[in-house]
């Protein structure tokens, strides 16, 4: 039985983490629910939502532009993604060494990771200029025409890849901090039985900062999932929807063309695909990932 110490206690518990619980609900729990009911609806925010069922899922599984979202999409992760790994372990590896001021460079690495995406976009757009860009500018030195990068289809897409490498700052700083993290002990060993440097790489070091590896790509993943900002700020999906991503998809019904059950639907998609991305990366890295408990997940 409770005693009056107790229920004092217990009520001065549940008034401390009431405006969190109320937080939470309100602006959290309740909002996605009800897109998942929204989903199942057809609703333009002004008239009240009717009941369509599984209308929005075939609807868009039927759309030939919602598929070309979700090609974009896969495109640019599998192809910005792996990239920006290798840009980042590289560049951490680099500063790992004994070089002077690395501190600096290691401040000017990360810095560019700390812009907004819209004063990083507005910047990148005219770094991609066809005419006064610097990327044109400097191709003109060696007498070569630079394309229309982000103007033409073929390159726009590419030009936001290129784009995203802006941003490996973070990630270094996260594998650095792996690196530093491997035993010297390990290193020592394999350097006294004649293990070169690559080796040493190969057996000690990728195995050590593999759960930082599988941490940044699933990091990665997600985040390539969910790209906006570039696309609406600098192509506006185009052109001829070569940058038309799945989250731009959704916001274009949501906040364009005010269907909102639509977007709902597309929502929860996404949700769902990334779960089911997220698991198959964990399952997959039972194989791959060494923890220092001897054993994988």
């Amino acid at each position: 039985m409770l005693t009056r110490e107790m229920r004092r206690e217990t009520l001065l518990m549940y008034a401390f983490i009431s405006p969190w619980v109320i937080g939470f609900t309100v602006f959290a729990l309740f909002p996605i629910l009800a897109s998942l009911y929204y989903s199942f609806t057809d609703y333009d925010i002004i008239h009240s939502p009717k009941w369509v069922g599984l209308g929005n899922y075939r609807e868009m599984f039927a759309d030939d532009l919602y598929w070309n979202s979700v090609m974009v999409t896969l495109k640019y992760t599998f192809i910005s993604v792996p990239l920006q790994l290798l840009l980042a372990m590289g560049f951490a590896l680099l500063l790992n060494q004994k070089l002077p001021f690395k501190g600096f460079f290691r401040t000017a690495m990360y810095f560019p990771s700390m812009v907004s995406g819209v004063a990083m976009s507005l910047l990148w757009y005219w770094v991609f200029n066809p005419q006064i860009g610097l990327f044109n500018y400097m191709l003109s030195w060696f007498g070569v025409k630079g394309p229309a990068w982000l103007m033409d289809p073929n390159t726009a897409l590419y030009s936001l890849i290129i784009m995203s490498f802006w941003g490996v700052g973070g990630a270094m700083i996260i594998f650095l901090a792996g690196l530093q993290g491997v035993p010297t002990s390990l290193l020592e060993a394999a350097r006294l039985d004649g293990a070169g440097k690559l080796s040493i790489f190969w057996h000690v070091t990728l195995p050590m900062i593999s759960p930082v590896l599988l941490f940044q790509l699933i990091l990665g993943v997600i985040e390539s999932f969910q790209v906006f900002t570039q696309a609406f700020v600098m192509t506006h999906g185009g052109p001829s929807y070569s940058t038309w991503f799945y989250v731009y998809g959704l916001y274009t019904s949501a906040f364009k063309e005010y269907r909102a059950g639509y977007s709902s639907a597309m929502a929860w998609v996404l949700l769902i695909v990334v779960l089911i991305v997220t698991y198959i990366i964990m399952k997959l890295s039972n194989r791959y990932v060494y923890y220092e408990g001897g054993k994988s997940r």
